[in-house]
Order: structure tokens, then sequence, then C-alpha cells
């Protein structure tokens, strides 16, 4: 065979030099969406009160998450039939497009639609960039690679709720939007260079489109319900109950597609795994919460801590921080143990109590407290993720490393969806939006609506923390296979 033909193992064409060129040229997409994801969330407050609408304020989240969630299985196809370089790239383009129409939207409607275009590219470029290091690297040698992504998520982690508090309260929101442009040029042409040296990996699938817009529709029903119930109409309305309703059936149809489709949206042949089925509902959890509390968290501290946009910012690290701490200590400890599953296992145990003890007294916590608590929820909830991935991808045939990896991400945007709905339908259904004014370019409540806050996120910790439960059950199911030590599973090339 030969060594760059489809189906060669690739880490056998590959030298280490190639390797870290391959990975430079991904970084770069990756901290361009990883950036984004940080940097939105403490100019959140401000947008809000910018545009005089704060109920909006999760679909600028939720609209991004939904359109990423309906692509991330699309691009993992597109990748597995043409390769990673070109969809890549692609996605590049049409995220560098929706920033500049998310920086130049008029209203917070433009910019919610804005932001659901911006997340068609965004989508897929964590999915594609782990879909690309699984091509090239066993996952028994992954973890020796952490250090290159911790590098990318310790930055984008820290400057990214530090950029978007200064933009915010010193600036102009749409910075936040505008720094894309030159990030993701510079991604684009790097990339190119890099991927060049991929060898190629091309396998013929078909894109199931009625799939992807079935389960597109679903999720929007599902988030519109979560969104509007308990403010714009009781939870018993005929409005909210026909959403949930249209939801159900629609997943439903989703399901007997994947059932009846030559080549579905998420083959049964890669849900119906073990691993990659508990997997990913431990990833929603645990990805999900993160995202949550990441879009909430800054709105508790400019209204109850009395923060401003730019030490909100600041406030944020020990979570981001954690996150990466946590998935770096355990990408480079899975080598070197039997029972990697452990690591989490102990890491979704720490992040649920330090939520639960968050739930005591919000309005009374003490800030060193306070940093603490979400700094080691951030550890236990990075824990999980290189577990998941690498597990994942261990568990497939190479021929499917796209489609799995596709499928992780996908319920890990749709865990982040969901979680951020809830997380918001809780503070605008507890707290409303009553009294919200501006100081400084940062949200302010009176006396009132603190209060009111603060009961607010005792709801949304005892949430999160639930969730957190949640993904501990799937993860203490999942099972625990032994890492490969090449990419392919057979060993006729070793």
């Amino acid at each position: 065979m030969d060594a760059r033909s489809p189906g060669s193992d690739a880490s056998l064409t590959l030298d280490p030099a190639e390797v870290r060129t391959i990975l430079f040229g991904v970084m770069l997409a990756m901290f361009l969406s990883a950036l984004d994801q940080t940097i939105v969330a403490t100019a959140l407050p401000t947008i809000g009160v910018a545009f005089s609408d704060l109920e909006s304020l999760p679909w600028i989240v939720t609209s991004y998450l939904l359109t990423a969630t309906a692509v991330t299985p699309l691009t993992g196809k597109l990748a597995d039939i043409y390769g990673p370089r070109p969809v890549l790239l692609g996605g590049i383009a049409i995220f560098l497009i929706g920033s500049i129409a998310c920086a130049l939207a008029p209203s917070i409607f433009w910019l919610v639609l804005a932001r659901a275009f911006q997340g068609i590219g965004g989508g897929g470029l964590i999915s594609l960039a782990q879909t690309i290091i699984g091509l090239m690297i066993s996952p028994r040698e992954r973890g020796r690679y952490q250090g290159y992504f911790a590098a990318v998520f310790i930055s984008s982690s820290i400057a990214g709720p530090i950029l978007g508090g200064f933009f915010a309260q010193h600036l102009h929101w749409s910075l936040i939007f505008w720094i894309n442009v030159p990030l993701g040029l510079a991604a684009a042409l790097r990339s190119d260079r890099a991927l060049r040296r991929l060898p190629p990996h091309h396998h013929r699938h078909r894109l199931d489109v009625l799939g992807a817009l079935l389960m597109c529709c679903a999720t929007v029903a599902l988030l519109l319900a979560l969104s509007w119930g308990g403010t714009r109409f009781s939870w018993g309305s005929v409005e909210v109950l026909g959403l949930v309703a249209g939801s159900v059936t629609l997943w439903a149809l989703f399901g007997l597609r994947i059932a009846t489709a030559v080549e579905p949206l998420l083959p049964l042949s890669v849900l119906s795994n073990q691993v990659v089925l508990t997997g990913v509902i431990a990833a929603a959890c645990a990805m999900g919460t993160l995202i949550g509390l990441s879009i909430q968290l800054p709105l508790y501290y400019e209204s109850v801590q009395h923060m401003s946009a730019s030490q909100s910012g600041l406030a944020m690290i020990p979570l981001m921080a954690g996150v990466v701490v946590g998935a770096t200590a355990t990408g480079r400890l899975m080598p070197r143990i039997v029972h990697y599953k452990r690591l989490p296992v102990a890491g979704m145990t720490i992040g649920m109590l330090a939520l639960a003890v968050l739930t005591v007294d919000p309005a009374a916590t003490p800030l060193a407290l306070l940093v603490l608590l979400t700094g080691l929820a951030g550890v236990g909830l990075g824990t999980v993720l290189p577990v998941v991935t690498v597990g994942v991808q261990n568990a497939v045939p190479v021929a499917q490393i796209g489609t799995a990896t596709a499928a992780q991400n996908f319920f890990r945007s749709l865990g982040g969806a969901v979680l951020t709905a809830v997380f918001g339908a809780i503070v605008v259904g507890v707290a409303g939006v009553g009294g919200a004014h501006e100081v400084g370019g940062s949200l302010a409540l009176d006396a009132e609506g603190a209060a009111k806050m603060a009961h607010a996120f005792r709801w949304v910790f005892a949430a999160a923390a639930f969730a957190l439960f949640v993904g501990l059950v799937a993860m203490l199911i999942m099972e625990e296979r032994p890492l490969r030590t090449t990419v392919h599973h057979t060993t006729n090339l070793e």
C-alpha cells in the first residue's frame, strides 16, 4: 500500500517536524473559535444595555450554538469525503463574513441573525482540528501534544474575558467581532500551507441534508420554548406547549431518519457504540455547563458582586483557566495510567460539589471563595474533554473518525445550546430584567433587582450541579477500552 494513499497510517508518513507544522496551522483555527466563545461572554451585559434588550441576550449565544450544532456533523462528513483542508478554509471564510456582519449589526435582532451565520462557519473548526489530530497521532500518544492545545486554550481563556470586558467598558462592543478579521486571515493562510502536508484521507459518504434540517428545526423549537416560557408566555400556554410538542415530533422524525436513511447524519453504527453513546452524554453535560456558566456568570458578577465589565472579565479567568489545567493534566496522564476514566470521574465529582456549595448563599459568597469554587469547577469540567475525545476516536475505525468526532461535538454544542437556554430562562424567569441600567458601560441593578438575581443564580448553580451529576453517571457507565498505539484499529502496518 502506498504510504500516502487513502487508508494508510498517517502517523507513519509524517515525521515529528511535519506533525508540529500541521499542528501550528490547526491551532490558529482552534484559537479563532475558542476566543470567540470567551470574548463574547463579558460583553453581553453591555450589548443588552446598548440595545435595551436584556431578555434576548441568551439568543446571541444560542443562535451561534444552534447553527454550529447543525453543521458540525456535516463538516465531519465533508472532511471524510474531501479531506479536512478545504472544509476548514471554507469554515474560516464563513466565520469571518459572519463576524463582520455582527460588528455592523444595527439591532439585537440582526446581531442574533449574524451570530447564526457566524456559527455555520465556526461550528466545525474545533471538530475539524480534533479530526486532523486523530488522523495523525495514535490515541496512546495524543497526550504528548496536549501542551500545544493548552497554549491555545490558556491564551483564549485568559485573553477572551479580559478583552471582551475591556472593549465593552472602554471602547466599543463591536471590537469583539472586528478582532476576528486579522486572526481569521492569519489562520486561513497558515492552515492552508500546513494542511497541504497532510496525507490524503478521502472516503465515500453521502450528506444527509434532510436529517440536518430536522435536527435544526427540533432544536429551534426546544430553545424557543425554553426562552419564551415564563417570560413572553406562561409555561402552560398553547404557544409553549405547542413548541414542546413540535420539538418532540421533530426529534422523533429525526430518529426515524437516522434509522432509515442510507447514510444518516449520525450513523447508528456510531451512535450504538457504547463508548460513543455514553461519552457524548458526559461531554454534552460538561461542555453545556461550561458554556452556560461562561455566558451567565458575567451577569452575576456585575449585578450581584457589583463588578465592572473589565473586572467581570478578570473574574472569569479561574473558571476558564481551570478548564485548561484540568484538560492538560488529564491529557498528559492518560498515556501513563491504565484506568484513565478515574480522572474525569474524580473531576466531575469535585466540580459538582463546588457548584453545590455556591447554591448556599450566592449574594454573600466572598470573592476569594467564589474564585476558588469556580476554579475547582473549571478543573473538574476540563478533565472530561480529553478523555471523551480520545476515547471516542479510539473506539471507531479510521474511516469514521471525522463522523464520530463531529457527533461528539454535535452533542457538546447541543448541550451548550440547551443549558445556556435553561440558565437564561432561570435568570429571566426568577430575576426578571426590571431596574436594569448602565453604569460606566456595565450592567447595574437596584437593591431589589440584585437580590432577585442572587436568588436566580442559586437555581442556576443548582441546575449546573445536576447537569454534572448526569454527566458523572454517564462517565461511570462508559466502557474503558485500552488506548491504541496506532491510528488504525489494525496492526498490519506496525
